[in-house]
Order: structure tokens, then sequence, then C-alpha cells
């Protein structure tokens, strides 16, 4: 088996800044992820990355992926990694999932081979971003992907002329809002707080859509259907239960880290980030995170991309000191 200077696991902005300051550096390095792009790529309309005025998560995405292209660099996707271990050699030991599923440490059967080595490297980048929070309501499971979703990139479309919710206050769900405004004959947004919590450009865009309506200080409690959505119920300001016809229903409440891969001694905060240091450092030697699953204090593109690089080059001096 092959041993690496470097991996990188995950496959959006981190990681492509990542890869191409690795590959920079000549390093002996891989980028291995579940799919590329991450949550980048369903991402609605994009205006605040540098250099380009205006974009979509798609096509970001796929520059990112050009970009490592051109550096020689074409990411192993399709990879689930289900745990990473230190070695009482310094190496690191990446194991993954054969059926194609991601597992927490504390739910692999004891039979299964969470130690068998699929990468050694002598370095780790943790780039693993965050997946969508679950709602936790009845139904949610029943219907999802039957009206149910959590990406308006991926399904909105789907919804041309029906009547949507979207249930959510942040950035994520006023960009919903507005990517469903122009396809659907109806959006709802309910709002759990008595305001919004995203940028003003956001919500004044969204308070301007006339097929756009908002409830305050509303709580879902149930996603009702039949063989699909049909609706939604929630509780109002006043405490009373009140029934919505909707079609499709939209959540983006917040993301969780993707960190249930690292070991138990590898410090996280009380969301589960992991905790990193200026130079994107781990309290594990040679083991480094970047993005969106660390404890960097603000969720954006830009800021993935530059704690990719800090990362990478953090890695360089670690390997440097090694020789």
């Amino acid at each position: 088996m092959e041993n690496y200077d470097l991996i990188i696991i995950g496959g959006s902005a981190a990681a492509t800044s990542a890869g191409v300051y690795a590959a920079r550096r000549g390093l002996n390095f891989k980028i291995i992820t579940k799919e590329f792009g991450g949550e980048v790529a369903t991402s609605g309309e994009i205006e605040n990355w540098p250099g380009i005025y205006h974009t979509d998560g798609l096509s970001l995405a796929q520059q990112f992926k050009d970009h490592l292209h051109k550096n020689n660099v074409t990411p192993e996707e399709g990879v689930w990694v289900s745990s990473v271990t230190r070695q009482e050699d310094g190496m690191f030991c990446i194991s993954v999932n054969q059926d194609g599923e991601t597992m927490a440490m504390d739910k692999v059967k004891e039979d299964s081979p969470v130690h068998k080595c699929d990468y050694v490297s002598k370095s780790v980048i943790i780039a693993t971003g965050v997946h969508p929070r679950l709602l936790k309501v009845p139904g949610e499971q029943e219907y999802r992907n039957k009206g149910v979703t959590y990406c308006t990139t991926c399904d909105g479309p789907l919804f041309q002329d029906k009547i949507t919710t979207v249930i959510g206050g942040g950035n994520s769900a006023l960009e919903a809002a507005l990517m469903l405004a122009d396809i659907a004959s109806k959006v709802y947004i309910i709002n759990k707080n008595p305001q919004f919590k995203g940028e003003k450009v956001l919500i004044d865009n969204v308070q301007s859509k006339k097929n756009v309506e908002i409830l305050y200080s509303a709580k879902t409690s149930e996603i009702v259907g039949e063989d699909f959505v049909t609706g939604v119920r929630y509780i109002d300001k006043d405490g009373q239960m009140q029934d919505l016809k909707t079609e499709g229903v939209f959540i983006h409440i917040g993301m969780v880290p993707n960190s249930s891969l690292v070991p138990d001694d590898v410090a996280k905060n009380d969301f589960g980030e992991i905790k990193v240091d200026a130079n994107c450092a781990t309290n594990m030697p040679g083991l480094f995170a970047a993005g969106d699953v660390t404890n960097v204090p603000f969720k954006q593109i830009v800021i993935a991309a530059g704690q990719g690089c800090i990362a990478a080059l953090s890695a360089v001096q670690y390997l440097n000191r090694k020789i």
C-alpha cells in the first residue's frame, strides 16, 4: 500500500484550496471524498465569492474541480470514510466504509474492520463540511423525497407553479425562498423567531416578493400528507395550532458538522465542531481540519477556502519537521 504525505478528506472549498497548495508544494497526496462539491454545490445564487460578482453553487463547484485538474489533481470520489486513527508510529490510518454509508464510530459493528487501513498517510486534513440539521417532527422522515427536501437547488425546479414552504430563518432559508419565488406559485416561510437572522440584502429581497408570505414566531409541529406532502401543521405566535396547505417542504434550519470520523481524543466543541488553532491544527499532531467542520465562527465559502490554504501550508511545515 502506498504511503502518502497527505490525505485530504472532503470535496468542497476547503479541500480544493488545500489540494491546490499541496500540488504546488509537490506533495505526494490524495483527495478522497464522498461526493465532490459538498454544500457549495447545493447553494443557490452566490454573489460574495471574490472576483466573480455572480455565480451559482453548481458552477462554482465545477470551477473548483477544474482548478484541481489544472494542477493534475483528480479527487477520488465515492469514498465514505468511517474513521481516521493515528498509529503508534505517527502514521494515520484512514478506513473506508465499503457498504457506501457513513457510520459513526459508536455504531460500527464489533466485527467490522474499522481499523483496516485503506489509506496510510503522514498527515491528514479533515475538510468534510456539514450536513443538514433535521427538524425532528412527525412526518419528516416519512415524506423525505416525497415533498420534504433539504436542497432547494436540487429539488426546487420540481415544484413549478406549486405551493411550497420553507422552514428556517437564516441565509440558507432566505436563499431558498428567493429561488422558489421564481418557480413556485406561492412560498410560505415558517420562522420560529420574531425576525430573520440572515443578511439584510436577502431579507429585503424576500420581503419584496409578492408571492412570499412570512410566518414569524411559528413553530413547525408536523408534516402531513398521503402519498406525498399535503401540508404543514404549526403553532402560531398566539399558541394556536394552524394547518397550512403545501406541496413541498424545504428545511433549512442549520447544519451539523461531519466530524464523527475523527478519534475521540480529538478536541471538539459543544456543537461537535473540530477545534483548531490559527494554523488549522487540531490537538493531535499531524491532523488538521479546515472549513465548516471546524469551530471557525463564520461559515462562508471564502473562509473555508482560506482555511484550506492554511491547513495545507501547516501540513507542509509539519512534514518538514518530521523529516
